[in-house]
């Protein structure tokens, strides 16, 4: 099956946009009277006939919906630290999105390599992960936000910071979570988080987790942890 984006998608007649119309058209080799799937990003999927093969605007319509599709027992944001190589963050996006996540939060802490993302691509990757693993939920890619307004947002769930401070008392995922609770995991950068930021995310109500005792890449981490959860909710 190969699954096909359509955010703002019209009902019963729909459009696809130019790049997904020659997608299905010239790559596919889609015709009229052929079946497609295609989904919102929001949970609904669509199955469709191609009624126009045009491939600038491939036109469809859709016979059948099928809602909640592919829906988590859970809700995980990840709120990751921005590498210095912006290829292994678009790599952790793709993984993140692939295994399940709700949100991911490019995160600046002291120790940050990097400051910035495109977000433009990387809202591109995670469209191409969600299409390529036959999801239906688009996970949200929030802007780069600093430490200290992230820690101090409010949230409806668990809160877990993932740091390598051996001396400190530290949960694994299995034990600060139950199957079904919606999480917050941070992730620091390579040079971890600052034993000031570990103290400030404790203070708001933080609970410290490891990942196993190997020392792991910021983008490894961040999928190791989305990982454990996906494994306890099944």
């Amino acid at each position: 099956m190969q699954l096909f984006f359509a955010p703002d998608i019209t009902l019963p007649l729909h459009t696809l946009p130019e790049e997904e119309s020659r997608h299905a058209i010239k790559v596919l080799r889609c015709a009229v009277g052929d079946q497609i799937t295609l989904t919102d990003g929001r949970g609904t999927l669509y199955r469709a006939v191609v009624r126009e093969a045009d491939p600038r605007r491939c036109t469809v319509e859709v016979v059948a919906t099928e809602e909640r599709c592919g829906q988590l027992p859970y809700r995980l944001t990840l709120a990751v630290a921005p590498t210095k190589n912006p290829e292994r963050f678009e790599w952790m996006l793709e993984k993140a999105t692939e295994i399940g996540v709700e949100a991911i939060i490019p995160l600046d802490c002291r120790h940050s390599e990097r400051h910035t993302v495109n977000l433009r691509r990387s809202e591109l990757v995670v469209v191409g992960a969600m299409k390529q693993s036959l999801k239906c939920y688009l996970p949200r890619v929030e802007p780069v936000t600093a430490f200290s307004a992230l820690i101090a947002a409010p949230f409806d769930g668990v809160k877990l910071i993932a740091h390598c401070y051996g001396d400190a008392p530290r949960s694994t995922i299995g034990q600060a979570l139950r199957r079904g609770d919606d999480a917050l995991v941070l992730v620091g950068p390579e040079g971890d988080f600052s034993p000031e930021e570990v103290a400030m995310a404790h203070e708001r109500g933080f609970r410290a987790i490891t990942l196993g005792p190997a020392r792991l890449r910021t983008e490894t981490a961040a999928i190791v942890a989305a990982a454990e959860i996906s494994i306890l909710n099944r």
